[in-house]
């Protein structure tokens, strides 16, 4: 079988596979073959497979830190420049919008089935720059709407924000609509508007599904990190019960 370290060292593993394989070779081993899949299956670029490894483990519904500097280092290994690696982690900061996604719209239901009323604003209605451009460009999304309703100025912050990460041309569209899949889809998140508007967007920029498909087993690759945390901390409470259970010398 291919193993992570036959394969470079990739993975989403760390020294927990070790202690696996001694533990239960069997499980260690297929679990290994199946996570180490999308690194040694060629379909996405090597620096791609790191860069949606830093996405998932950077997230800010995960924030994994063993994981984030795992692939770091590997984006970095496979090329990957310091301003790619930032529109990643810039990225994984601004998917927390989805708090407003989800929640704005329950509130505007609510308070109006309570009869409250929304905030009350007097004289011209607020500059909102950001949000003029999206629209101009066609890039406004409607889920957005709700939250722009309650509080447009922070609405249009927020989008000042992100147009500076969209608009730099660090990344080609289609790497984005990848990395924005794996933030949407990834088993921390789970968020189907998202996934499907990015999953549409990336197949019209000439995304195959065999790549797309690959960010998907990236993201359940990601599930080996139940073991990177628990299998040493198992190990040393297993260590630990044995020394306070040994009654020494007699």
């Amino acid at each position: 079988m291919q193993t992570p370290d036959e394969s470079g060292g990739a993975g989403p593993w760390d020294e927990a596979i070790a202690q696996l394989q001694q533990w239960d070779p069997g499980w260690a081993n297929a679990a290994a073959r199946m996570a180490a899949n999308p690194w040694v299956s060629c379909i996405l670029p090597r620096k791609t497979v790191e860069l949606i490894g830093i996405a998932l483990n950077a997230a800010c519904t995960n924030l994994d830190p063993d994981g984030t500097r795992r692939h770091i280092r590997a984006a970095l290994r496979a090329g990957a420049s310091r301003d790619e690696i930032m529109m990643v982690l810039k990225m994984a900061s601004l998917l927390s919008i989805h708090s407003c996604s989800l929640g704005a719209p329950i509130l505007l239901e609510e308070a109006d089935a309570a009869g409250a009323c929304s905030p009350a604003r007097s004289g011209p209605p607020p500059s909102t720059p950001a949000c003029d451009r999206l629209r101009n460009f066609g890039q406004w999304n409607d889920a957005w709407n709700p939250f722009f309703e309650l509080d447009p100025v922070w609405t249009d912050q927020f989008m000042a924000a992100g147009i500076g990460i969209y608009a730099s041309g660090i990344m080609e569209p289609k790497l984005v609509e990848l990395l924005s899949i794996a933030f949407d889809v990834s088993y921390t998140h789970m968020y189907a508007p998202g996934t499907r508007r990015h999953i549409r967007a990336a197949l019209k920029l000439g995304a195959t599904v065999e790549e797309i498909m690959e960010v998907l087993k990236l993201c359940v690759a990601q599930g080996v990190e139940a073991c990177n945390l628990g299998v040493p901390i198992l190990a040393e409470e297993l260590a630990g019960r044995s020394v306070s259970q040994d009654p020494g010398p007699r």
